[in-house]
Formats: C-alpha cells, structure tokens, sequence
C-alpha cells in the first residue's frame, strides 16, 4: 500500500476533543479508575475503597481513598516516613518498608472503624496467602474491602506494590488478590515458594545482600550501608529490627503529628515586601526623579569634560 499523507482539515481541528489533563500529564488511568470507582447501582452511599499506593524517591505513600463526585476523599493515611517511630530508621523505600507501611494503614483505618479488636488479620506473618475472611457471627460486621490501585506502576512479579498490598492484608484488610505476584511465585509449577516471601517480610533479602557485599567489596559495602553501621546494625540484626517494629505498629497505629517550630514563620517575615499606600508610592516616584535628575546633571557635566579633553 503506497504512503498517504494524512491531511488534517478544518473539521478535524474544529472537532477534536482533548484528553483529560491528567491524561495528557500522564498522571491517571482512567480506563482503570473508571473501574475502580463506580459502585453499584442498587447500592446508595456504598462507595468502593481503594488502596492506593504510591512511591516517591524518598518514601512509601499508602491511602485508602473513596470517590465522591466532589472529588476523592482520604480515610486513612501512612507514609513510610512515620517508620522511624517504629525503629525503622533506613531503607524507607524498599520491599519491607512497603509492608510496613500498608500494615500501619489497615491498622490505622481499622482502628478508626472500631475493627480493629475483630479483624487482626496475620498477627505473626507466615508467607502464606490468607484472605481476610468474615467472622461466624450473623450480626458482626463484615471486614473492610478495598482494591489495589497502583497506579501507573507496572505490576512486574515482586514488585514493591504487592508488599504493601501484602502488609495490609495482614493487617485485616480484606483485598481480593491471589499470589501470582509475590516474590517467590514460580510461574511454571505455578505455586508460592511461602519461606521466600517470609523472608522479604522481614527483610531477609536486604541481610543477604549485606552479606555478599561485604564479602566481594568491604569498601563499598561500609560505604552504601554506612547509616546502617552507624547505628550497629548488621545483617543479623535486621529480622529483630522489622519484627519489633511490626509488633509496636500493632500496639500503637494511631498518628501523631510532629511537634514543629513556628521559628521559620518570624524569619519569613523578615523578607516580606509591605504593601506602599498610593502616597507612598507618589512620594517614592518623587525622590526617584530628584535623584534621577541629580545624577543626570552630573552626567552632562562629566561628558562634556570628557568632550573637552579629547
């Protein structure tokens, strides 16, 4: 088939409708929150939940958002940055951390529910896929559903979405998932190696690495992992670390905001240009001209010397 130009006419710009701006950003799928959003029919005010995780190159953002037609609205929060709390001081950003922070979600949305006594999901975490199930009890209330929403991330086995899918779910959140995407899934048997994902819950692929890195390369081991042996923490050390930190957010998932200084308020103000009333911005045209005209007479006079010289 010859190449045909294709000509855009007058029409096709007349009639051309735009993308939704964050579509053309680049920001939202809307195929998928189209999906994600519209609640039944035969049900009133019954919206559908959603875990969304985010990442950033710092932190770990797990919400669970509800949609209005006013916009989304946010149920619960948590952040990977809330983990130090926790006695978790380093890799904010890693698989673990993932897990961390959306167990510290469910508990949190859970608690704030009043769930949190009825559905504990995974108390001590085994490696084994469990779906929040609900209680034998008619007259108990149902666990708390949401769907995983990622996002533009791709869904490549082992990603750090399905950690944080993986702790809210052993928080006792019930999210319909199975395991074809957790590490340690082996596609052709098609079954869930379970010590595997055990051991990025608590973050036993990070003790590895340590190991092997400060056996081939001491120098860049002491140096990538140097906040690490700061703190005297080494690869023995790690399944301690994320096992208390799991068992405190358990305890105590309710937030506390930070206590901040006001100090940078009084220094912002230093800066702050005042706002001149119509006299004072008369007055100050005025002394411009004067000093204009002063200079410029001065001027003249150093030219004209010049001119002189020459």
């Amino acid at each position: 088939m010859p190449f045909v130009k294709k000509i855009k006419s007058d029409a096709y710009f007349s009639r051309f409708q735009v993308k939704y701006r964050r579509r053309r950003e680049g920001k939202t799928d809307y195929y998928a929150r189209k999906r994600l959003i519209t609640q039944a029919k035969n049900k009133y005010n019954a919206p559908k939940y959603r875990l969304v995780v985010r990442f950033t190159n710092k932190e770990v953002i797990v919400q669970i958002v509800y949609a209005r037609i006013q916009g989304d609205f946010v149920l619960t929060h948590a952040g990977s940055r809330e983990l130090p709390r926790y006695g978790i001081n380093h890799g904010l950003t890693n698989w673990t951390a993932a897990y961390a922070t959306g167990l510290l979600a469910a508990r949190r949305a859970l608690t704030k529910l009043g769930l949190a006594d009825k559905y504990e999901g995974q108390a001590e975490p085994t490696g084994e896929i469990a779906l929040t199930e609900a209680l034998d009890d008619e007259d108990a209330p149902r666990p708390f559903r949401c769907y995983l929403d990622v996002g533009l991330k791709r869904t490549s086995t082992g990603s750090r979405v399905f950690g944080a899918l993986k702790g809210a779910s052993d928080g006792g959140l019930y999210i319909p998932h199975n395991e074809k995407r957790f590490p340690g899934y082996d596609p052709e048997a098609k079954e869930l190696d379970a010590e595997v994902l055990k051991k990025y819950i608590f973050g036993g692929h990070v003790a590895e690495y340590m190991e092997s890195l400060e056996e081939e390369d001491d120098e860049r081991f002491k140096k990538q992992f140097a906040t690490y042996l700061a703190d005297g923490i080494g690869s023995e050390d790690i399944e301690e670390v994320y096992t208390n930190a799991y068992a405190a957010i358990r305890e105590d998932p309710v937030f506390k905001p930070t206590e901040k200084s006001q100090d940078w308020k009084a220094e912002s103000l230093k800066y702050k240009v005042h706002r001149r009333t119509h006299a004072e911005r008369k007055a100050a045209i005025q002394a411009k001209i004067e000093a204009f005209q002063a200079n410029g007479g001065a001027e003249e006079e150093e030219e004209e010397e010049e001119e002189d010289d020459e």
